[in-house]
């Protein structure tokens, strides 16, 4: 009986994920002419590459689509690289109140975005990094890294400290046993964090709406909002193969590294 409730449950939450999936893709299809102002539920017809062409060319996803690119790519990067170290010190050097560091790191997830972004504009104002690709970036990896950092830091616990203690009798320094040991035995880990950040950058709406406005440096899904605005007189056909242009990367990503994104989250949960 349980086994069945389970089982129930489980095919209901499928069933409410996949409805609005099974909607987006079919008024995405359906040309914009012909969209009846309500939506389909029956495919009536396809013209999925024109809207596409017309949300990536005529409405500018296309040059926001790159910018996120490198903001999820670089930014992810760099925070799991950051969070990674800042773990090492935490668990692995011999440093004073490790638990203190671990919360304060921590902490950065604890707190609601929004209420950074007044004193974030006026710094970026001040400083003129607002809207510019580096301010972005700048402020994207310092948000990515504390979540970065838990999971990290969890999958480090595990490792047992005879490792360290054997490469230091050998003569090896810290950093060579932070690049030599860790790392390599983290791979699974330091990939889980890293789709972790890509995914949370990617789809970043907040941040890129308050610190750019340009179309080549804001993010693709500050540029989605912009195409709801701009593109409301053709219909929902057109914004909707924009919504599926920016879920594909996201979506591709998971599919290919799901082995390595499932070693990694069941590593960290130990």
């Amino acid at each position: 009986m349980g086994r069945a409730v389970r089982n129930a449950l489980v095919a209901g939450c499928v069933l409410l994920w996949l409805v609005p999936l099974y909607l987006l893709v079919v008024n995405a299809l359906t040309p914009a002419a012909e969209y009846a102002g309500r939506p389909e539920w029956t495919f009536q017809g396809f013209a999925l590459w024109e809207n596409a062409e017309a949300a990536w060319d005529a409405a500018g996803i296309g040059d926001s689509f790159q910018a996120s690119l490198l903001y999820a790519v670089v930014c992810g990067l760099a925070a799991v690289l950051v969070a990674a170290m800042a773990a090492f010190a935490v668990v692995v050097l011999p440093i004073p109140r490790p638990a203190f560091w671990f919360w304060l790191i921590y902490s950065g997830t604890l707190f609601p975005l929004q209420m950074f972004l007044a004193p974030l504009f006026g710094l970026y104002a001040d400083a003129d990094l607002y809207d510019t690709r580096l301010g972005l970036m700048l402020v994207y990896t310092a948000w990515a890294v504390p979540f970065a950092f838990f999971l990290i830091r969890n999958h480090m616990t595990t490792m047992p400290p005879e490792l360290t203690e054997a490469a230091l009798i050998d003569g090896a320094s810290f950093r060579r046993i932070f690049w030599r040991v860790h790392v390599p035995l983290m791979r699974a880990g330091l990939g889980a964090a890293f789709l972790f950040q890509f995914t949370a950058v990617w789809n970043d709406l907040l941040l890129g709406i308050t610190l750019s406005r340009s179309p080549d440096v804001q993010p693709v899904m500050a540029a989605l909002t912009a195409l709801n605005t701009a593109y409301s007189t053709t219909g929902p056909p057109v914004i909707l193969a924009g919504a599926l242009i920016v879920s594909a990367p996201t979506l591709l990503l998971f599919l290919v590294f799901r082995g390595l994104f499932l070693r990694g989250v069941t590593a960290s949960a130990r």
